[in-house]
Formats: C-alpha cells, structure tokens, sequence
C-alpha cells in the first residue's frame, strides 16, 4: 500500500488561505464590513498585500469566504451548544456571544445581513442553517428552524441591548423555547 503524500505547497496555501479568511472576520470585528480591502486584510493576516487577492480575486470572493468559514463554525458551536440540551448552558453560551464575544457575533451578523444585498452571498448566508438542520437531524425540522430562529433573534436583540443580558436573564427565554420545542404546553384550560 502505497502512503500519501503531504503536498506542503498546497498545505502552507491552505493554511495562508485561512489565516486571511480569518483576518477578514477581525477587519470585520473591528471597522466593519466597510473596512475590508485586500490591503487591510493583508496586514491583519500579516501577509503579503498581494497575497489576499492571489486568493480571492474580488472582495466579494473574500466576503464569501469568509461568511462560509464562520458559517460553519458558528453551526459546530451551536450545534454543541443545542446538543448540551440545557437551558443554562445554551443561556451562557448566549450571554458569551453578545457579552464577551459581542465583536464577532457582530461581525457575523453583519456578513450575514450582506447577504440581503448581495445575492451571491446569500447561499453562504444559508450555509449555517443547513448544515445546523443536516446535522443536528431535528425529529421536527420546523420546531428545531423555529427554535433557531429564535436563537437568532435573542441574540441580534442581544447586540443592539444597551447592556447585554445576562445568563440569568436568558435562562427563562431559552427554557421557555426548549420547552416550546420539545413539548409544546397544552392550550390555555387543557392542563
């Protein structure tokens, strides 16, 4: 049996690849979707000025990118999130995006929201969503969309907040839309 080899030209341009994907979301974090050039990506990547263009021709090319890469992250950290199953834990995690991590979540929502101006970024924006239902395998692919829904909204709410909430403000919410989705509450008199 013969053993693969290890291209280390493709490998050292994957790895540049993604250290300016993942400068790209940082320019985001901190100026805005308004302060990504191929220039100011280069030099948050600590990368060549050219190199961001070899990669990605055009902005948008990046822009999907990189809405791709954190796509796919957030659904791994949601799915975690979701598969812990409990209220507190989901609540912290929630009370973590809009508090400590408020910059990225920023970030990726304003990648996210692109997406409604940008038609070619709009299959990116769907990505998370997708493989968040591909691999969670919800028994109620509705209950579990709106339950995510729902996340989404609690934590855009979140961002605009004057103060984000709380674990212990969350908690509450998060246990009620467990509940809703796990076993919805009989109708008012039904009990």
């Amino acid at each position: 049996m013969e053993s693969q080899k290890v291209d280390g030209r493709k490998a050292r341009g994957e790895k540049k690849r993604r250290a300016i994907v993942e400068a790209a979301l940082r320019v985001i974090e901190r100026e805005g979707i308004a302060g990504v050039t191929h220039r100011s990506v280069a030099r948050e990547a600590g990368v060549p000025t050219t190199a961001p263009t070899y990669y990605f021709a055009t902005l948008d090319e990046l822009l999907i990118a990189t809405l791709l890469w954190s796509a796919e992250a957030l659904c791994d950290d949601m799915l975690k999130i979701v598969a812990s199953g409990t209220a507190r834990e989901i609540a912290s995690s929630l009370a973590k995006a809009v508090g400590r991590d408020r910059g990225r979540t920023l970030a990726e929502y304003e990648l996210y929201l692109l997406a409604g101006r940008r038609p070619e970024l709009k299959p990116a924006a769907r990505r998370w969503l997708d493989l968040a239902v591909q691999l969670a395998r919800p028994a109620d692919p509705v209950a579990f969309r709106a339950f995510l829904a729902a996340i989404d909204g609690l934590l855009v709410q979140g961002l605009i907040a004057d103060v984000a909430p709380t674990e212990d403000e969350l908690e509450p919410i998060v246990s009620f839309l467990i509940r809703g989705r796990d076993d919805p509450a009989p109708p008012a008199g039904e009990e």
